[in-house]
């Protein structure tokens, strides 16, 4: 080592110049190595790390492991490997990535379940009608009638029907005296459905003690009017209540909350004999599809131009319910009972996510 001040050489690690005493510092460290290499872990780690960007988790964790690996060597190399900025961005790029990768994996597994889990609720909201369907029965000796409209020749569908039975047109019960019509009079006109304010209160828990059920608890009918999910409900009393699905696939017009689609009720008429799946209109056929079809005509709420498979092909009705089992002719599912049907995860009746109070998922899914 030479001395930057007078000149003398000294040796190498001396401190200061045995001449003029002048401090010497060592250059030593300044000097490139020539012999020091890139390592190749390290930019294999980047190049990975980059790949995570098409093949996620394919790439992401190789480069992670290999950004470590070329970490530890470039460390323990004592100058003659580097790279290190290649290792770690090889670690940092997968590193935020592969937790958003396995997210978006994520994400159609979850909606799988939560669509699963709606399912079952379905099909529990169905036992619960059926029960209150059989209270009813026990009480009346009979079940509720589905026909297209009220005695008088006014639109009154079955869904709207099912709902007065189990839980009243006012969701307070049932009057005995109902004959279904769509403005809840008697044969008498008489208002068997007050409105409370209309009534002195003796007169109007007179009425209500009267009433039969509800057969459904309030807070699980699902219960709303019709006024609730169409802006034009057609030749119906917009006041009227159905009871509509947990699929949560409609805002309420007033609320701006989620709910269902109604639950449609198709009771059987076990004078005839017939589920023609090529003639909807055989006057023997056991169902009636046109007793909710006029409800099916207002479309999809919120897209009432977009109209229901089951409106426009009647005979998906018939295919869709009936008993495949039954192979020497064809007949119905509960021939001598009713149908439940609901439109399912796509809001749609007569697609093959709908769900009924039997097994549709046999014969005409396949």
């Amino acid at each position: 080592m030479y001395c930057p001040k007078c000149g003398i050489e000294n040796p190498d690690n001396a401190k200061v110049c045995n001449s003029c005493n002048c401090v010497l510092k060592s250059t030593s460290t300044s000097v490139p190595n020539p012999d020091t290499k890139t390592s190749g872990l390290a930019i294999a780690s980047f190049v990975l790390g980059i790949l995570s960007f098409l093949f996620a988790i394919f790439t992401a964790i190789p480069a992670i492991i290999l950004g470590i690996i070329s970490l530890v060597k470039i460390s323990n190399s004592a100058g003659q490997l580097k790279g290190k900025g290649f290792a770690i961005l090889g670690i940092a790029i997968p590193a935020v990535l592969l937790p958003l990768s396995l997210l978006l994996l994520l994400i159609p597994g979850l909606s799988n379940v939560r669509r699963h889990a709606w399912e079952v609720k379905q099909m529990a909201q169905l036992h619960s009608i059926d029960v209150a369907l059989e209270l009813f029965n026990s009480e009346f000796d009979i079940y509720p009638p589905s026909n297209a409209t009220d005695p008088i020749g006014r639109p009154y569908c079955g869904a709207m029907k099912l709902c007065e039975a189990l839980m009243g047109q006012d969701l307070r019960g049932f009057h005995p005296n109902s004959m279904f019509r769509n403005n809840g009079t008697d044969k008498m006109i008489k208002v068997l459905y007050p409105d409370a304010n209309n009534l002195t209160a003796e007169l109007y828990q007179a009425n209500i003690k009267i009433r039969k059920g509800p057969y459904l608890p309030l807070d699980y009918a699902n219960a709303y009017q019709l006024k609730d999910l169409f802006w034009d409900v057609g030749p119906f009393n917009r006041n009227n209540y159905i009871i509509c699905d947990p699929f949560r696939r409609v805002t309420n017009l007033r609320t701006d909350k989620k709910i269902g689609m109604p639950i449609l009720y198709y009771k059987a008429d076990t004078s005839k004999r017939a589920h023609d799946i090529n003639d909807p209109n055989n006057p023997e056929n056991i169902y009636n599809y046109k007793d909710n079809y006029a409800l099916l005509a207002l479309g999809v709420p919120a897209q009432p131009d977009k109209k229901h498979p089951l409106f426009e092909d009647p005979t998906i009705f018939y295919k869709m319910t009936r008993n495949y089992r039954v192979t020497t002719r064809s007949m119905p599912n509960r021939e001598d009972t009713y149908i439940l049907l609901s439109a399912g995860y796509d809001g749609l009746y007569g697609t093959k996510d709908d769900i009924a109070n039997f097994d549709i998922s046999f014969g005409w899914k396949k």
